[in-house]
């Protein structure tokens, strides 16, 4: 996710501040970082990859004249990491600088036709294309703020856009849809920034954008239209009462939270992946005699319920392997007719690249799925997709669980038209259900959140846990379970439901917790089943289940409902949310810190 930062003043230079307000932003995560001023009509700019601090040790963002500018830190989802891909980008003349967070879905064929007139691009990133639309809009005459509003009306997918003109010098044009971005506003001047602490230390009073709208600011205060059709609109500044920590929290207390409140957006996001990097994997997937799911941890989950899917809807069989397992497992085996897709949020965890290298060595095909461009599975992918989920800070995977999900289903309905086993008309009704998905995840959130926070409260103090589901629900209680045990330290096991019976049921005793995910397809009947057998030793019963299902809610002492959806194959990332507040609650009920759970990390870089 990443970071902008803008900055006009009545007087004095705004280098340092932006240099200040970018420091500021570190916590969303970056891998470059940039600035640009404006004085006497001529821009300077100053970006490359690395760190703020290492980065102004180079080139010192401070010593750059001018009382207006921006800045940015970029989290690459496009482009590697480098000098050339790092914002803020210029246009042709050196005269206009945007800085852009979001993902523009139709850059490449935008890129085409600007290439076609004559423009040159100097980076590999969807970004590029704004600065050059803009451009183009003010040779036609159009004043700045008009070309920049022109140039919005041409972009499909999300944005925050922050862009300064060296024939217009007095002001920086905003513009949001979905991507956030707010106002700052003293009597020094004005301020432009992804989130709130990049100038809470300035002023803590604000104005937040709205989709589709635009701010004007000037030194001396600000003006809002909305893009559609450019009318005039008025909004009182608010004041946020934020610590600097609780700022970057957006208000949340943690960020595990805030994290799992981002998953409605991060799955919009995985959901513009560019269309021809997963036809091309799923390419190289159908020609394989033997295909693999290469994960750990979290990611291992993704992959199990992957497996499922890739056979319902692709007809293949994927076999999903613990990445540290691998070699002992199959190693013997791999072959240059094999396919491994390893799928790492980090892109650097030691178990799974150790796996992919073997497959390597041994020549077979190997794919990679990952939030993090530059990491070392990008680099040794034939084809890797980045899942756009932006950087998470909770050591407990939230939001990129659900985001990797969202694109190997993706990368299964492909396929299945792919090799035939459902038609184009199907694979586009399924991908525009899928679309769905985010706003019913909105809505769990809305609904069903106080719902597992009145839950944790009453089982906090429970000894144990066990959770069961069927077929595709194994890999949600997996996860489910993995969340309770990595952040509330309750001892918690998960198994397959008609495996309870070969030994978990022996632990089952009056007021023994069990979980059960419940979701209207085929195994529920079964499922109905196995709670039974739980009840008849007393169990307490916990289910998640559709709306309406008022049977399985007859045999529960407690469950959370969430709404109904028309494809089973999405269920693993809508009923997880729940298991996810559930664990996030009880955590903080008994007192922890879920951020920041004992003995684990973010990144697993060792054996």
């Amino acid at each position: 996710m990443c970071g902008i930062f803008g900055c006009v003043l009545k007087e004095g230079n705004v280098a340092p501040i932006i240099h200040q307000g970018l420091k500021r932003l570190e916590y969303r995560g970056y891998d470059s970082a940039g600035q640009v001023t404006i004085q006497k009509g001529k821009i300077y700019l100053k970006k490359d990859k690395g760190k703020i601090n290492e980065i102004h040790d180079r080139l010192d963002f401070d010593d750059m004249p001018g009382n207006i500018g921006i800045g940015h830190t970029r989290w690459a989802t496009h482009g590697a990491p480098s000098q050339e891909n790092a914002h803020p980008f210029v246009d042709c003349k050196g005269e206009i600088a945007i800085a852009h967070n979001g993902i523009i879905e139709n850059f490449s064929e935008l890129k085409e036709e600007l290439l076609g007139k004559g423009h040159e691009f100097t980076s590999r990133t969807d970004s590029e294309v704004i600065v050059h639309l803009i451009e183009e809009n003010m040779k036609k005459g159009l004043s700045f703020p008009v070309a920049a509003k022109e140039a919005a009306s041409q972009l499909q997918g999300e944005y925050a856009v922050v862009a300064v003109c060296a024939k217009e010098p007095d002001k920086i044009v905003c513009m949001r849809k979905e991507s956030p971005l707010v106002i700052g506003i003293n009597k020094e001047g004005m301020y432009c920034a992804s989130d709130i602490p990049a100038f809470l230390p300035l002023t803590n009073r604000a104005v937040v954008l709205q989709n589709g709208e635009c701010a004007i600011i000037r030194a001396d205060g600000f003006e809002l239209r909305r893009l559609e059709d450019w009318q005039v609109l008025s909004r009182a500044p608010s004041v946020f009462p934020w610590t600097p920590e609780m700022a970057e929290k957006t208000g949340f207390p943690h960020f595990m939270i805030k994290e799992i409140h981002e998953q409605p957006q991060s799955l919009r996001n995985a959901l513009r992946l560019q269309e021809n990097y997963l036809n091309l994997m799923a390419t190289f997937i159908d020609r394989a005699k033997s295909f693999y799911l290469l994960a750990c941890g979290t990611s291992y989950h993704a992959c199990l319920a992957a497996s499922y899917i890739f056979s319902k809807i692709a007809g293949i069989q994927a076999n999903p392997v613990i990445a540290s397992e691998f070699i002992q497992r199959y190693g013997n085996t791999v072959d240059v007719d094999t396919v491994a897709l390893a799928v790492s949020q980090s892109g650097e965890t030691l178990d799974t690249l150790t796996a992919v290298m073997h497959a390597r060595d041994r020549a077979a095909m190997i794919l990679g799925l990952t939030n993090v461009i530059g990491s070392t599975l990008t680099r040794v992918s034939r084809v890797y997709l980045c899942q756009q989920s932006g950087p998470e800070i909770g050591v407990a995977a939230t939001k990129t669980y659900t985001s990797q999900l969202a694109v190997l289903t993706q990368l299964a309905i492909i396929l299945g038209v792919k090799r035939g086993k459902i038609d184009q008309k199907r694979g586009e009704e399924l991908v525009g259900r899928l679309r769905d998905i985010p706003s019913n995840v909105s809505e769990v959130l809305d609904k069903q959140e106080q719902k597992a926070k009145e839950l944790a409260g009453k089982y906090k103090n429970s000894r144990a846990f066990l959770f069961l589901g069927r077929g595709l629900t194994t890999a949600t209680v997996a996860e489910g379970n993995l969340k309770l045990l990595e952040i509330t330290y309750i001892p918690s096991i998960t198994y397959p439901a008609g495996e309870s019976k070969h030994g978990p049921i022996s632990l089952v005793e009056k007021g023994f917790p069990v979980v059960f995910v419940c979701p209207n397809d085929e195994t529920r009947r079964t499922v109905i089943g196995n709670i039974n057998e739980m009840k008849a030793r007393n169990a307490t019963i916990i289910t998640v289940v559709e709306e309406g299902d008022e049977e399985i809610k007859r045999l529960s002492d407690d469950y959370i409902e969430l709404p109904k959806i028309s494809e089973s194959i999405f269920t693993p990332i809508l009923y997880v949310v729940p298991l996810q507040l559930l664990a996030y609650y009880m955590s903080v009920e008994k007192g922890l810190n879920p951020d920041q759970p004992r003995s684990l990390a973010k990144s697993v870089t060792v054996h």
